[in-house]
């Protein structure tokens, strides 16, 4: 929840702050981030409920536990779009863990879940790894 918050955060403030000749093609991926990630969120937080646990939700908390860093203003596409795949990155990581545990305890609602935000993000990856690869 934390990283997916903090992930988040940053697409958002990439979508506004990208300037240069990548604008317009950067302006639009960074918001299908946000808002795909947003959704994610909001499911995220409903499986904690569903499950009997309650979400954690003050920006300080996540702040505190996220593996994803705030990232300082950026306006360069390049560094922005590194940060991104750094961050998918980390949730892959984070979502293959609980895959395993959610196998492990027989929570097949959190596993097709989390399944899906990993096959998502597998794409994600190879297409922004692929766009730095163009940008070299």
């Amino acid at each position: 929840m934390a990283n997916l918050q903090i992930f988040y955060i940053n697409a958002r403030g990439f979508h506004w702050q990208i300037k240069g000749v990548h604008f317009f093609e950067l302006h639009g991926k960074f918001e299908e981030l946000f808002t795909n990630t947003l959704l994610k969120i909001d499911e995220v937080a409903e499986r904690i409920l569903t499950l009997g646990f309650n979400p954690i939700h003050s920006f300080s908390d996540y702040l505190k536990i996220s593996s994803i860093r705030e990232s300082e203003s950026l306006e360069k596409g390049e560094i922005a779009v590194a940060v991104i795949l750094k961050g998918l990155i980390v949730l892959l990581t984070l979502e293959r863990k609980l895959i395993i545990l959610s196998t492990e305890g027989s929570d097949e609602g959190t596993n097709a879940l989390i399944s899906d935000y990993v096959r998502e993000q597998e794409k994600l990856v190879w297409m922004y790894s692929s766009y730095l690869d163009e940008a070299k």
